[in-house]
């Protein structure tokens, strides 16, 4: 058995998010990590990307989620992306990192969670 983590690191977008009027109005700038905790069968996995969880997927589905709806709250958007990443049944647990780095002048906002299969 193999185990090895798969890192999205700083994925910047610009997306619906927020509960404030300023939020409200207009798409504000986003940054999106995610750390894919995998478990693959064969010790020694071949050298192909069929062999092992593809993070353009979750790119595209993070792109496509962001794209498809307004977020009050970091929390609700971070619990979506877990989901989307244990579809696959090599992820057992996902680390999800949003934050917020224009909502203030002098620090960013987010929200981290981690989520496991059952």
């Amino acid at each position: 058995m193999a185990e090895f983590t798969t890192v999205l690191d700083g994925l910047s977008l610009l997306m619906r998010i927020g509960i404030h009027p300023e939020e409200l109005a207009a798409p504000q700038r986003v940054t999106i990590s995610v750390w894919l905790h995998c478990r693959y069968d064969d010790a020694s996995l071949p050298d192909a990307i069929n062999a092992v969880v593809d993070y353009d997927f979750l790119r595209r589905e993070i792109l496509a989620l962001a794209a498809s709806r307004h977020f009050n709250l970091q929390e609700t958007l971070c619990e979506a992306i877990a989901t989307i990443a244990l579809v696959d049944p090599r992820v057992q647990r996902v680390r999800v990192r949003s934050s917020k780095p224009d909502v203030y002048p002098d620090a960013a906002v987010g929200c981290q969670i981690d989520r496991q299969r059952e």
